[in-house]
């Protein structure tokens, strides 16, 4: 290898490392939120579809369902619990999550949303994480406790939470 290949390799591995310096100092911390894992489970590469069709009336709209992973996954089954003013501090996750509140409201946050929209959900409402590089944080700006159920797959062995930089836009 040349010296300036050398060079340039040990410039990129600097930058990379003061990039990944600067995205951890500006993550946001949690704080009045606990998360409980309450079961882990293995699956293998698994491929489900499922279709409702409309009634013969034609009356309801079709429902799809699908499923596809290629590898081994861990499915998680969280609790959640935030008091009064709790934040999960922004974050990702490398899959999708499926979120039920089951008590108090959440209000949810996009890292790339410019206006900084809140998305407020209450018990027995859910809403979808995509996962992947979709950064939220999600925040209890009541007086109550709040609680969510949530579960994630997510690929085999992967971290379940990533923290993030935040959304400049957001006051918070």
């Amino acid at each position: 290898m040349c010296r300036r290949t050398k060079w340039v390799l040990a410039l990129g591995f600097s930058l990379a490392a003061m990039a990944a310096s600067v995205v951890t100092i500006l993550a946001t911390p949690a704080g009045g939120f606990r998360g409980s894992t309450l079961a882990v489970g293995r699956f293998g590469s698994f491929d489900v579809f499922n279709h409702t069709p409309p009634d013969p009336q034609g009356r309801e709209g079709p429902w799809l369902s699908w499923q596809r992973t290629m590898g081994d996954s861990d499915f998680y089954i969280q609790s959640n619990v935030w008091d009064p003013g709790g934040t999960t501090g922004w974050h990702s996750h490398p899959g999708h999550s499926l979120i039920t509140v089951t008590a108090g409201t959440v209000t949810v946050y996009e890292a790339d949303d410019p206006l900084c929209t809140p998305h407020e959900y209450t018990a027995g409402m859910g809403f979808v994480d995509e996962g992947g590089d979709h950064v939220h944080v999600i925040r209890n700006e009541g007086s109550v406790e709040a609680r969510t159920m949530a579960v994630q797959l997510i690929p085999a062995g992967a971290m379940r939470r990533i923290d993030a930089a935040g959304n400049p836009n957001c006051p918070f």
